[in-house]
């Protein structure tokens, strides 16, 4: 059985400063899986689509181990909170604030993210 593509005119979008940046169609991010984006200055995010259809966006790259991989990490829930868990050395990170769970000195840049 083949599944039919998911057609939708929606746009992933990110607050940059002023101003809303288009990342990609919202159509390329799978419920449960992160997707890496590159941004105009050169920085990577890393973009989420949870199974209700939540948007979320952090930095990509792991504070602790300086690899650009979150977005290839493993997404949960901790207290009510959604995270992704690094590849690397398995911190989790906070996909609304950025900030980490398991060392609350280190966090990652969290950004307003939107389809339209």
């Amino acid at each position: 059985m083949t599944l039919a593509p998911e057609t939708t005119d929606l746009k992933v979008q990110l607050r940059l400063e002023e101003s809303w940046f288009t990342v990609c169609d919202l159509s390329r991010l799978t419920p449960g899986r992160g997707v890496a984006a590159l941004l105009p200055d050169g920085r990577q995010v890393a973009l989420f689509r949870d199974r209700t259809d939540r948007l979320y966006a952090i930095d990509n790259r792991d504070p602790f181990g300086g690899a650009a991989v979150l977005s290839r990490g493993l997404t949960g829930t901790h207290q009510g909170r959604p995270f992704v868990a690094s590849p690397l050395l398995k911190q989790r990170f906070d996909l609304v604030t950025g900030e980490c769970l398991d060392d609350e000195t280190v966090r990652v840049a969290a950004y307003e993210v939107r389809a339209a």
